[in-house]
């Protein structure tokens, strides 16, 4: 942006006219101005990510308790992956609630996902040029890799969907029972270390998010963060082990 002022004087009679013109230009650079609509503000972003977080975090609690069912062997399990397509019946169709449920969980993690990836664009763009050198002041190991890990964790769910859910990919095929289905996966080696490598990410990205969605919904402070720190650390423990058990165990063969 440039700015020309220019100023004269004319004196009276007698005296020598003089002229002068003073030349300020001043150059800026140029930014976009941060949008203020409702979708754009970074405070209701934040709370769709907290928000929508913590239905995931119920859905994962209750996914684990189910997923332990596998320890009472086959006819358990496969006893309830029947009653959860039930539920509500016979009010409504099979299979009603449960797909409730699927459709609140997709718009919770599509909620999450375009959270997290435009307050990263609108980070960007109120900074548009790099900073020279980069100081790491107080992030765990969780909040530098928890994107990367949102993206690892996605493509983990679809292949959970076609491998556990649909059994498309699932050594024993679609046609199979789902206990037959949890077995051929994870009696796969290279199957199973995915799943760990996934549920040890989950376990990170839980812990950065509880806290940083205490923060947003305004239930921390400096005297509750050590107590709320501690919170995230066993929730996102308790998690991460309930879902390695079953794995684990099919892997080394206390499952079969």
């Amino acid at each position: 942006m440039s700015r020309v002022t220019s100023s004269s004087s004319v004196c009276h009679v007698g005296r020598p006219r003089t002229f002068a013109v003073v030349a300020t230009v001043t150059q800026q650079a140029q930014r976009r101005a941060p949008k203020t609509g409702r979708f754009s503000n970074s405070v209701v972003k934040k709370a769709v990510m907290a928000v929508s977080g913590i239905i995931m975090i119920l859905y994962l609690i209750a996914h684990m308790i189910g997923n332990l069912h596998a320890f009472q062997g086959a006819d358990e399990f496969n006893e309830y992956s029947h009653w959860i397509r039930t539920i509500g019946e016979p009010a409504v169709p099979e299979q009603t609630l449960l797909w409730i449920i699927r459709l609140v969980l997709l718009a919770s993690v599509v909620l999450h996902f375009w959270a997290a990836i435009s307050l990263w664009r609108q980070a960007r763009r109120a900074r548009p040029v790099a900073y020279v050198t980069k100081k790491r002041v107080q992030q765990s190991f969780a909040s530098r890799t928890v994107r990367w890990g949102g993206v690892i964790l996605l493509l983990f769910i679809i292949w959970h969907i076609l491998d556990l859910t649909l059994g498309t990919v699932n050594p024993a095929g679609g046609d199979s029972t789902p206990y037959e289905r949890l077995v051929a996966s994870f009696s796969n080696i290279p199957i199973t270390a995915f799943y760990v490598i996934s549920m040890l990410l989950l376990g990170l990205h839980l812990r950065h998010g509880i806290f940083a969605a205490t923060q947003t919904l305004g239930q921390t402070n400096r005297r509750r963060e050590r107590a709320v720190n501690g919170i995230a650390y066993a929730v996102s423990g308790v998690i991460t082990v309930g879902f390695l058990l079953v794995p684990l165990s099919i892997a080394f063969g206390l499952i079969d």
